[in-house]
C-alpha cells in the first residue's frame, strides 16, 4: 500500500477553477495507476478520473470530460486534478486513490487518501 494525502479543496463559485493535489509516500509511486473519486452528500462514491502508471493514458467519467484534467509528477510523487468550469453538482468530497492494476478499472483501486472537500456555489 501507499499513503496518500489530498489537498487543495475549498469553496469556489460556479464557473471557477480549482486544482487538487495528492501527495504519495514511498519510492514506488511510478508503479501505481492513480485515480480520483468523489462522493456527494446522500450519494454513492463515483469514479472521476484516472491516469496510467506511465502517465501516457487517461480516463474520465462522462460528467467531467472536457472540464477536468488529471496529471502526475513523478519528481514530486504527486497527482493532480485540475478542475475547470465547475458546477454545483461537482460538490463532493474528493478522494485520491492508487491501483496496482488497470487504471481504467475503478474496482481495482485499493489505497485511499482521507479526502478533501470541494464546494461549488451557484
Amino acid at each position: 500500500q501507499v499513503q496518500l494525502v489530498e489537498s487543495g479543496g475549498g469553496l469556489v463559485q460556479a464557473g471557477g477553477s480549482l486544482r487538487l493535489s495528492c501527495a504519495a509516500s514511498g519510492r514506488t509511486f511510478y508503479t501505481y495507476a492513480m485515480g480520483w473519486f468523489r462522493q456527494a452528500p446522500g450519494k454513492e462514491r463515483e469514479f472521476v478520473a484516472a491516469i496510467s502508471r506511465s502517465g501516457g493514458s487517461t480516463y474520465y467519467a462522462d460528467s467531467v470530460k472536457g472540464r477536468f484534467t488529471i496529471t502526475r509528477d513523478y519528481a514530486k510523487n504527486t497527482v493532480y486534478l485540475q478542475m475547470n468550469s465547475l458546477k454545483p453538482e461537482d460538490t463532493a468530497v474528493y478522494y485520491c486513490a492508487a491501483s496496482g492494476g488497470a487504471y481504467y478499472r475503478p474496482g481495482e483501486y485499493d489505497s485511499w487518501g482521507q479526502g478533501t472537500q470541494v464546494t461549488v456555489s451557484s
